[in-house]
C-alpha cells in the first residue's frame, strides 16, 4: 500500500544538443569581435612607401608625403623652346550663301515641264522650266509679216525717190521732197517693226527659264500645270550659292584695330570654320569684309569670310565656330601652360636643375593659345620647368622626374612589345 506523502522526482538535466549550440553560438560572437577589431587596427596602421630607387632619398619615419621620410616629389618636366605662337580669335558664326537667287518668271502663261530635280546642283544657264510658248509665238510672227511689209514700201519709196531724182527735169522739186520723205518715212517704220520683231523675240526667250548662277536649287515653290505670271512674288524656285560660300561672324570692337591694320598691310587673315564641337575643321577660307558699323547694342562688328567649300562641307545657315589668325609671334620662348602658376605678386614657374633640386623663378608671360604660353623674362631656351606635381614642390626642394617607358620599334598601341621587352632574356 502506497504512502500518501509520495517524494518528487529529481529534475531533469539540460541536452546535451543545447549545450551545443550555446558554446557554438559564443565562439561565433568572439570570432566576428575578434576580425572586427584587427580589421579597424589594420586600417589605422600608417604605410610607408619606399623611396623612389635609385634616389637614395628616403630612410623611414618622416612624413614627407607620399614618398615617406622626406624623399624626393615626383614630377612631370618639359623643356622651354624656342618657337612661333599662332594667335587666334574665336568666334561664332554663321554660313551664308555668297548669291541667293529666288527665280522667278519674266513670261506669263503655263508652266509646261520643270527640268529640276530638288537639290540638285546646277550651273549657270541650265534650263530649270519651260512656260507655254505659243502665244508669244504668234505675236512674233505678226511682227516680223509687219517688218516685211514695211521693208517692202520702203525699198519701193527708195527706188521711186532714185527714179525721180534721175528725172529731174520732168518733175518738180516738190514731188522729190515728197518722195524723200516718204522713204524716211517707211525708213521710221522699218525700224518700228525691228524693235517689236525683237520685242517679241525676248518675250519668247523668257518662256525658257534658265538658272541665272551656279548653286543649289531648293525645293519647288509652284508645280508644273499652274499659270504663272511676271508679277507673281513667290517664284518657281530659289539658288543657293555654294562655291565658293561665306561666313558672317561677329567680334568685339577692341579687336577691330589690330584687323585693320593687317587688311591695310595687305595682309591675308587665314579663317578655320570648325564643327559645334569644335572637333572637326570644316573648311579653310579668309576675310574678305569688315561691315562699316559697330553694332552699339552689343559692341561688336561683323565680318565676312569665303570660303571655296568644293567639298560642300558647308551649308547654307549651318552654326560653326570661326578661329581666325590674327598674328604669329615668332623666335619666342614657349612652356606648357601647367607650367606657369599665379603668385601672390607675381606668377612663377619651378625650373629643375643639375642636382635633382627646382628653384622658384618669377616670370613674365605674353600671349596663350592653346596649350603653350610665351614666357617674355624668367625662362630661357633650353631651361627645364615643372609641369606635373607643383602642389608640394617649394623652393630647393628634391625631385624625382618621372620617367616614360620607351615603347620598343614595332610594339603595338596596346603596349603590348613594351611589356615584352620587360621580360628578362632567358640565359
Amino acid at each position: 500500500m502506497n504512502s500518501p506523502l509520495t517524494t518528487p522526482p529529481p529534475p531533469v538535466p539540460p541536452s546535451s544538443k543545447t549545450t551545443g549550440w550555446w558554446v557554438f553560438a559564443v565562439i561565433v560572437a568572439l570570432a566576428a569581435g575578434g576580425y572586427y577589431f584587427y580589421a579597424n587596427k589594420k586600417s589605422e596602421t600608417p604605410v610607408v612607401a619606399a623611396p623612389a630607387p635609385g634616389r637614395g632619398g628616403g630612410g623611414g619615419g618622416g612624413r614627407g608625403g607620399r614618398f615617406g621620410g622626406g624623399g624626393p616629389v615626383p614630377i612631370s618636366s618639359a623643356v622651354a623652346a624656342a618657337g612661333e605662337l599662332r594667335v587666334y580669335l574665336s568666334a561664332l558664326g554663321s554660313v551664308t550663301a555668297l548669291n541667293t537667287i529666288t527665280v522667278k518668271s519674266r513670261a506669263d502663261g503655263e508652266l509646261k515641264k520643270i527640268h529640276f530635280t530638288e537639290g540638285q546642283l546646277v550651273k549657270a544657264g541650265d534650263l530649270l522650266a519651260e512656260i507655254d510658248p505659243r502665244s508669244y509665238q504668234v505675236a512674233l510672227e505678226q511682227a516680223q509679216g509687219q517688218l516685211a511689209r514695211d521693208t517692202a514700201q520702203l525699198d519701193n519709196a527708195k527706188h521711186d525717190l532714185e527714179r525721180y531724182q534721175n528725172a529731174r527735169e520732168a518733175v518738180t522739186q516738190q514731188q522729190v521732197d515728197a518722195v524723200a520723205s516718204q522713204v524716211a518715212q517707211y525708213a521710221g517704220a522699218v525700224r518700228a517693226d525691228q524693235g517689236s520683231v525683237a520685242n517679241y523675240q525676248l518675250q519668247l526667250s523668257y518662256c525658257r527659264v534658265t538658272a541665272p548662277i551656279a548653286g543649289r536649287v531648293g525645293l519647288r515653290l509652284v508645280d508644273q500645270g499652274n499659270l504663272v505670271r511676271s508679277g507673281d512674288q513667290s517664284g518657281i524656285v530659289v539658288i543657293a550659292q555654294e562655291e565658293p560660300i561665306a561666313v558672317v561672324f561677329s567680334i568685339p570692337e577692341d579687336n577691330l584695330p589690330q584687323i585693320r591694320q593687317a587688311l591695310a598691310k595687305g595682309e591675308e587673315l587665314a579663317v578655320e570654320a570648325y564643327d559645334r564641337s569644335l572637333q572637326t575643321k570644316l573648311a579653310q577660307g579668309k576675310l574678305v569684309a569688315v561691315d562699316n558699323q559697330i553694332d552699339a547694342a552689343t559692341g561688336t562688328v561683323k565680318l565676312k569670310a569665303t570660303f571655296a567649300n568644293e567639298d560642300h562641307g558647308l551649308f547654307p545657315n549651318q552654326f560653326v565656330n570661326v578661329r581666325m589668325l590674327t598674328e604669329i609671334q615668332r623666335n619666342v620662348v614657349l612652356v606648357p601652360n601647367s607650367a606657369v602658376q599665379i603668385g601672390a605678386a607675381s606668377r612663377f614657374v619651378f625650373i629643375t636643375k643639375a642636382d635633382d633640386t627646382v628653384e622658384r623663378r618669377n616670370v613674365t608671360i605674353g600671349r596663350t593659345e592653346g596649350e603653350k604660353t610665351v614666357i617674355l623674362t624668367g625662362v630661357a631656351v633650353g631651361d627645364t620647368v615643372v609641369t606635373e606635381g607643383l602642389d608640394r614642390l617649394q623652393d630647393g626642394a628634391k625631385v624625382a622626374p618621372r620617367v616614360v617607358p620607351t615603347v620598343k620599334p614595332g610594339a603595338d598601341a596596346r603596349g603590348e612589345g613594351a611589356r615584352r621587352g620587360s621580360r628578362k632574356t632567358p640565359q
